[in-house]
């Protein structure tokens, strides 16, 4: 989806139909409560639209506000950047309006208050959101200073903006050499964080569980196998990565690190741990 551009006080969100694309429901300059820790006490979340411009099936729905057809379906929720591009986009479920009042963003915009459902908008990835836009998200690291419980919101942004991201960009060529760099790996969160990193560049994206991580070895994830990994203190990251997980095909148990180790070979990747 792109909105139109509006520049920097443009707006940051659009919604349109899941079930018909050409159902275009508005944007609007804020969404507060999209990324709230905590659904609210009947099991959705609470978002009020600041600035909306409300087109469409969303449209319909301002005009019901109290009744059943103030419900306008299911939508994609798009996060857009300086331009009004789509940077990723979550799917919300049961939007419904629940009031409506004039905005002080400007003439004919209103804010609007709607409950949805939304499992994947995690707290902290505003934030990520926001760097991306501004082109802040630019340097190695910035995910450090992140607490434990922000990493998934980090890596969540990493995979929904991707494609933007990548803009078409092909995998590197087979062959290639990343480093990794493991004084900030001290869990599994931190290591995809930090692989994503090496692979991909700032915020990059390389897999968020075990499962992905073999997924973005088979190729289309930004680096073609077979291919080097410098893992530059990888006595820290292994002193650290001790938990206990499922060896593959069902020989016991073995650590964390060990298991990370044996994806890479699996897949065609020489580890040099430093």
């Amino acid at each position: 989806m792109r909105s139109p551009g509006r520049g920097e006080q443009g707006p940051k969100y659009a919604l349109a139909s899941d079930e018909d694309d050409t159902d275009f429901w508005g944007s609007a300059h804020e969404a507060e409560g999209l990324f709230t820790p905590l659904p609210d006490e009947e099991g959705a979340r609470r978002v009020h639209l600041v600035g909306c411009l409300p087109r469409g099936g969303l449209l319909k729905s301002v005009a019901h506000v109290g009744s059943r057809r103030a419900m306008a379906g299911n939508a994609c929720f798009d996060v857009l950047d300086t331009d009004g591009a789509t940077m990723g986009s979550y799917f919300v479920g049961d939007v419904t309006v629940v009031a409506v009042e004039p905005s002080a963003r400007g003439a004919g915009l209103v804010d609007l208050t709607m409950t949805l459902w939304c499992e994947n908008a995690l707290p902290g990835a505003e934030r990520v959101w926001d760097l991306i836009r501004t082109g802040r998200l630019n340097r190695t690291g910035m995910w450090h200073e992140l607490a434990p419980e922000d990493r998934q919101a980090w890596l969540s942004v990493a995979l929904w903006s991707r494609e933007y991201r990548r803009r078409g960009r092909p995998d590197a060529p087979a062959g290639q050499v990343y480093t990794l760099d493991g004084r900030h790996v001290v869990d599994r969160d931190s290591f995809f964080c930090a692989i994503g990193e090496a692979v991909n560049g700032p915020g990059g994206y390389f897999g968020w569980n075990l499962d992905a991580l073999n997924d973005c070895l088979r190729g289309g994830w930004g680096a073609d196998t077979p291919f080097t990994l410098h893992w530059d203190s990888s006595a820290e990251a292994r002193a650290r990565l001790t938990e206990r997980v499922p060896a593959s095909a069902g020989h016991g148990e073995v650590s964390l690190f060990d298991l990370l180790l044996k994806i890479f070979e699996k897949r065609g990747v020489t580890v040099v741990l430093r």
